[in-house]
């Protein structure tokens, strides 16, 4: 191919994305001329919509619809998503056939005073729009309240530092660094504001896909899918595969409350999931290895519906 176009979302994390995309494939495909197109999706539109809560602002496809909609009509060869974002189920005719390699999967913390999740104040707000860090947050820190938090990263910050009407929120570290931030410390710097900086990799198992960037391409569209062949990264393909094998048998919807982490030890998938039911109760786990990711997937599904 001579020609490829990239599609994604408009936000500055998203452009990020479509950028280290854009760079991958030059790198291993110089003389190709690489093009961008930029959508605005649902989930940017409708501010309004509650993320915490499932049914509408939990949708299936919020910000990824217009994209795969665009895959489908031919008008871009190639969707860029944040893997996390995207439902279990591709829509019929696409796959995901590449991702990049994988950043930090974990959350971050960014507050105002305290320098850690547990020396939150008694009563601290947080502010989220996951409804998997709200539970986890809840359930390790019953009295701490959760507050709908939505935005682009640089609009979460600037909102943390203009309004009193929370006290931290959480973040994704892969985000925070594609977008040029040094988490490595203990301070965040924003526009005018210096927070407090804190990993929660310890205390918050992360979403299904956080951290890989997902190629979303037609299934049968055999000269893209070998051009992004190219720049796919193996080992977190194998990974992803696990954790979204589960999200379908889960039902398949990317705002369930469920967590997995899962890494490759030789050739072997190590993964351990953890699931939250009804508000106030405590959250199934389960962990299993293997070298299938389905069949790893399969034994956590398992492990997840026992009492």
């Amino acid at each position: 191919m001579k020609r490829l176009v990239l599609g994604t979302r408009a936000s500055p994390l998203a452009l990020a994305q479509v950028e280290l995309t854009r760079r991958a494939l030059l790198a291993a495909f110089p003389e190709m001329e690489v093009a961008v197109e930029t959508f605005v999706t649902r989930g940017d539109r409708k501010l309004d919509l509650n993320l915490l809560q499932k049914g509408d602002g939990g949708g299936k496809g919020l910000f990824t619809r217009e994209l795969e909609e665009a895959l489908l009509d031919g008008r871009i060869d190639v969707a860029v998503h944040s893997l996390k974002d995207l439902p279990g189920h591709n829509p019929p005719g696409l796959a995901i056939p590449a991702v990049l390699q994988r950043a930090p999967t974990g959350d971050m913390l960014i507050a105002r005073q305290s320098a850690s999740f547990e020396h939150l104040h008694q009563g601290a707000v947080v502010g989220t729009s996951s409804i998997r860090r709200a539970r986890q947050i809840r359930w390790l820190r019953p009295d701490i309240r959760i507050v709908e938090w939505r935005g682009n990263v640089q609009t979460r910050l600037r909102k943390l530092g203009e309004s009193q009407e929370v006290d931290a929120i959480v973040l994704a570290e892969a985000g925070l660094e594609r977008l040029g931030f040094d988490c490595s410390g203990p301070e965040l710097k924003h526009a005018d504001w210096v927070f407090r900086l804190s990993s929660l990799a310890g205390w918050l198992v992360p979403a299904i896909g956080q951290g890989a960037v997902a190629l979303q391409a037609v299934a049968d569209n055999a000269p893209v899918n070998a051009v992004l062949a190219g720049v796919n990264h193996q080992e977190t393909l194998l990974c992803v595969r696990a954790e979204r094998a589960l999200q379908r048998l889960l039902s398949g919807d990317c705002s369930i409350p469920v967590g997995a982490r899962t890494r490759l030890s030789g050739a072997v998938l190590e993964m351990e999931a953890l699931l939250f039911g009804d508000e106030g109760m405590a959250p199934r786990r389960a962990k299993a290895s293997g070298q299938d990711p389905e069949r790893v997937a399969a034994e956590i599904f398992e492990g997840l519906q026992r009492d």
